[in-house]
């Protein structure tokens, strides 16, 4: 079974692209929402953020996203703090939910997938390129925060470019080109790959 990540800045649309490879009956496991989760879920994980953010982070049992987010968005040190919190917990709860599927491929979901070193666990990763006017839009549309505050996000991000770079397949989310058909071209391409391996 093939390991693909899907990754791409945030705004890209990635998570959209992943719902079609749903469609057509691969698994996806959702990185960022099980991040979320395990923060609510994991004891581990809800000390070790306790201990760095304070006692503040939670109400009611359950994390304080935007408190959370305007500690570590303001300070890359912080961010690191948290990252290194949850990268490791995300990724032993991705490889427990992989040694369950029975799929030719998988692909995790993921906005950092090669920050987070978890790329090491994939066979190749698939990258959602967007312009950046479109990301900034969709983002404050979804999150109705100000640019000024999706720019410091992106600026935390790993540039597109070198993103994109490291990515075998690049999936083009521009509103000009059509998903659909490029999600159709790859899995076709991923199929042949698999077929070539055994």
């Amino acid at each position: 079974m093939l390991k693909v990540g899907l990754t791409g800045g945030i705004g890209s649309g990635k998570s959209t692209v992943a719902k079609i490879f749903e469609t057509l009956g691969i698994p996806v496991y959702y990185a960022d929402d099980a991040a979320k989760e395990l923060m609510n879920t994991n004891s581990e994980v809800k000390k070790a953020i306790i201990k760095n953010f304070g006692d503040e982070t939670y109400k009611s049992n359950q994390l304080d996203r935007k408190y959370l987010a305007s500690i570590v968005f303001n300070d890359k040190n912080k961010l690191a703090i948290l990252n290194s919190i949850t990268h490791p917990a995300t990724i032993q709860d991705a490889n427990h939910w992989i040694a369950k599927q029975k799929s030719r491929y998988i692909i995790k979901e993921a906005a950092l997938i090669f920050e987070s070193g978890s790329d090491k666990h994939l066979d190749f990763v698939i990258g959602v390129q967007t312009p950046l006017p479109l990301r900034i839009k969709r983002v404050m549309k979804r999150d109705n925060i100000s640019e000024e505050e999706i720019m410091k996000r992106i600026n935390r991000q790993m540039d597109e470019n070198e993103k994109m770079n490291l990515c075998r397949f690049v999936i083009k989310n521009n509103e000009e080109e059509l998903l659909i058909p490029q999600v159709l071209e790859i899995d076709k391409k991923i199929s042949a790959l698999i077929e070539h391996s055994i």
